[in-house]
């Protein structure tokens, strides 16, 4: 063991290495409410690309587990360690190499934060179009499990923001795939692959991203229905229609209740609408031009008053924010008052009244609360489950996750399977499609050393 720790500090510095004690409790694990923290033998922090290289080298030959850390926020238990591992955590490689007004690109490492390239990129009228609740997520975490976020409905995930990753495989050997350009049709689309492996098969040292041009002017619009059904009937037509929301963010009523009281955030809804409605549309528009966004909020109103909604209320720009910051924190807001569990089952949005229906149903049955939020202009859901019994929680999460299966969707929207969701995704997934899986990870990492638990046992 001495001796790993002497290979190690030479790859990366001794500074840069902590072992057993030294190592500090917050690289135990993620943001998951269930998956199992629990410590790894050694910590890297390397600076560079060849320093990765060594350090899977050297846990190559001595057949060591190797887990990747970003900032930490993920969901599902996909950076917990293995004992007697080594996690590399990309905290030191956090540079932004490059930004490209040109070609609308930046080009950065791993440990670089969504809200850290925001603030470069705005410096030039650009953004970086995903979106999450929580802005000191790394881009290695997001393409690990192919984010999501608000924006989707308008911009779409993560993999549709990637042209070009530097990885270091299993074997140590680094390979750079992708460019400055938008398509090809050149073989083995290899980043899209690495995108969504949760770092199981290579991992991401450097990425190159594509950029927007940023919007001068938005509106938050906040629509009170009296059903959730309401809610979801008219998602289809403002997302298909031609205002092009960048956000369509469904809140029930337990939901809103709480993050009103977590926040303190008044939005200005009268008693009379909070006496009836049982669910909220939040519908966030974005224009360059202040005439042309005006008249995107009227029309957009006419249209929710067209499809049902009990009133709709255009929010000032403090609390339209606070009421986005609020809804972008839901997990931790549930995760406060105590939830047990958090779903991000996708399905496609003409389905979500359905699953919505199946959520109440299982809720019933178990004796469980099932409550949330989601992005519905992608189908994409939040459902908090409180129930303490394991037994129990079991039976609502398998239940909840083959509703959406059942209706065309998939496990997980942008959490990733991790550790927590693994026994849900082999039990219920394709098994065709995951003994795919499995020779794919083979064929990159034939030892498995890359992130062992995570995906497959």
């Amino acid at each position: 063991m001495a001796d790993i720790e002497t290979l190690l500090a030479d790859a990366v510095g001794a500074r840069d290495v902590l072992a057993g004690a030294a190592i500090p409790p917050e690289y135990a694990g993620d943001e998951s409410l269930t998956a199992l923290r629990q410590l790894p033998a050694y910590l890297v922090r390397p600076a560079a690309t060849a320093e990765v290289a060594d350090v899977l080298r050297i846990a190559g030959e001595a057949g060591i587990p190797v887990t990747a850390r970003g900032s930490g926020t993920g969901m599902s238990g996909g950076c917990v360690p293995r004992p007697g591992g080594i996690t590399v955590s990309f905290e030191r490689m956090n540079h932004i190499l490059e930004v490209d007004t040109v070609n609308h690109v930046a080009v950065v490492q791993p440990g670089v934060t969504l809200d850290q390239l925001d603030h470069e990129a705005a410096e030039s009228g650009l953004h970086y179009p995903v979106r999450l609740g929580e802005p000191t997520a790394s881009i290695g975490g997001t393409i690990a499990t192919n984010a999501g976020g608000m924006h989707a409905v308008r911009y779409g995930v993560t993999r549709h923001h990637v042209l070009a990753v530097e990885a270091v495989l299993a074997s140590g050997e680094v390979v750079r795939n992708g460019g400055k350009y938008v398509k090809t049709s050149t073989g083995y689309d290899l980043t899209q692959l690495l995108v969504g492996s949760e770092g199981t098969l290579a991992l991401v040292t450097e990425a190159t991203l594509r950029l927007r041009a940023r919007g001068r002017h938005s509106t938050t619009v906040l629509a009170a229905f009296a059903s959730a059904e309401d809610v979801f009937r008219s998602v289809a037509p403002l997302a298909g229609g031609n205002l092009e929301p960048i956000a369509l963010e469904y809140v029930d009523l337990l939901a809103m209740a709480a993050i009103a009281e977590d926040h303190k955030t008044g939005l200005g809804v009268p008693a009379s609408v909070r006496r009836t409605a049982l669910g909220y549309l939040l519908v966030v528009l974005e224009s360059n031009s202040a005439t042309r966004l005006q008249e995107d909020v009227e029309a957009a109103g006419e249209q929710l008053l067209g499809l049902g909604a009990l009133d709709v209320f255009v929010l000032s720009a403090p609390t339209a924010r606070k009421l986005v910051e609020a809804r972008e924190r839901a997990f931790w807001t549930a995760k406060a008052a105590g939830a047990d569990d958090v779903v991000d089952v996708v399905v496609p949005r003409g389905e979500l009244s359905g699953l919505l229906a199946a959520a109440s149903a299982v809720a019933e049955d178990t004796g469980s609360l099932v409550t949330g939020c989601g992005h519905a202009g992608d189908g994409n859901v939040h459902l908090s489950v409180f129930q303490p019994d394991p037994v129990r929680r079991d039976e609502v999460l398998r239940r909840l996750l083959r509703a959406g299966l059942e209706r065309g969707g998939t496990v997980s929207g942008e959490h990733g399977i991790g550790r927590a969701k693994k026994p849900y995704f082999l039990a219920l997934e394709d098994p065709v499609r995951v003994g795919l899986m499995r020779r794919i990870k083979h064929a990159f990492d034939a030892a498995g050393i890359l992130n062992p638990g995570v995906l497959f046992d």
